[in-house]
């Protein structure tokens, strides 16, 4: 088989979304009658019809094949075409990488220096993120995303890391923890300090302190981890949090693991083209080393490490 060039792709992918030769000629910016070529071609080479199309009928229509090869490219070339143009932008080497602020603040430094002995050169972009991640992959912003959040989206690929769990945080002159299954009473009128709406732990937290009827209504919601653990320091009020965020230099705090919530789980996606990419592996197994054991709990069995086919 002829080899096929990028050029084809992309104009029959073009053609095949805008239903139209002329769509496609304007998005690309060629003429009508090159970007019919363009097809033609690559139909030649895969030795079958991919379109079909009357003399001046204004929208085409996709044969069985043309169907198949549209899906199997949409949306992986739309994301491989954004990646190589930042590449190109920026003429350097880069990961992009999304994760919740305080996963980057307090675990990721290790992984870093980990990864930098291999890649030393690479800049490594990050966005701190929790709700829009799947999105920010799919359209081609990111490269690998680390969530809280299992997209079951084929297109962005996840792995299990492991899992933690949380903690109830709060001001050390409140006194003695109450009892976990007392903390949803313990909690109401207290001010509750948690994280944006829609953010994972937010959820958790309120589903958690809302049992039985209770009402909860956060006083402070903000970003990430870290600012909520300072609120809490100043004394503004309580918070659940993940354990791995409260160290033995934090004297002004007092906290309790929860081990009746469920625990949460951290996934490591991709873009489903760069899963291989020696860099995204690398990640993936440098987040094994330095977090699957002493910060996270690793998959038990039955647990997919692997998207699971």
């Amino acid at each position: 088989m002829a080899e096929i060039s990028l050029t084809l792709i992309q104009t029959f992918y073009q053609v095949a979304r805008h239903g139209s030769f002329s769509g496609a000629a304007r998005e690309l910016n060629l003429s009508y009658q090159s970007a019919a070529n363009h097809v033609r071609r690559l139909e030649q080479i895969l030795k079958g019809k991919l379109i079909e199309s009357e003399q001046g009928a204004k929208r085409i229509a996709l044969t069985p094949r043309g169907r198949a090869l549209y899906n199997l490219l949409h949306p992986e070339l739309d994301i491989m075409l954004e990646r190589l143009t930042k590449l190109i932008e920026s003429q350097r080497s880069s990961l992009r990488v999304g994760m919740p602020q305080a996963i980057f603040f307090y675990l990721f430094p290790k992984v870093l220096t980990r990864f930098r002995e291999k890649f030393p050169e690479m800049e490594f972009a990050v966005y701190e993120r929790d709700t829009v991640l799947a999105e920010l992959v799919k359209n081609g912003s990111l490269d690998v995303c680390i969530s809280e959040r299992y997209f079951g989206d084929p297109v962005v690929p996840q792995r299990l890391l492991g899992s933690y769990r949380l903690s109830l945080v709060y001001p050390r002159q409140w006194g003695e923890a109450p009892k976990q299954q007392d903390i949803p009473s313990w909690a109401e009128g207290r001010r509750f300090i948690t994280f944006e709406p829609g953010q994972t732990l937010r959820n958790l937290a309120v589903d958690f302190l809302s049992r039985d009827g209770a009402l909860v209504q956060p006083v402070i919601s903000t970003s990430g981890s870290s600012s909520v653990k300072r609120c809490v320091e100043e004394g503004l009020g309580f918070s659940i949090i993940p354990s791995w965020c409260i160290g033995p230099e934090d004297v002004t705090i007092s906290s309790a693991k929860l081990n009746n919530l469920p625990e949460v789980r951290v996934y490591f996606g991709s873009a489903g083209f760069l899963q291989k990419h020696p860099t995204v592996q690398q990640l993936f197994e440098d987040c094994q080393r330095e977090l699957v054991g002493p910060i996270l709990d690793p998959p038990r069995g039955g647990e997919f490490t692997h998207p699971p086919l």
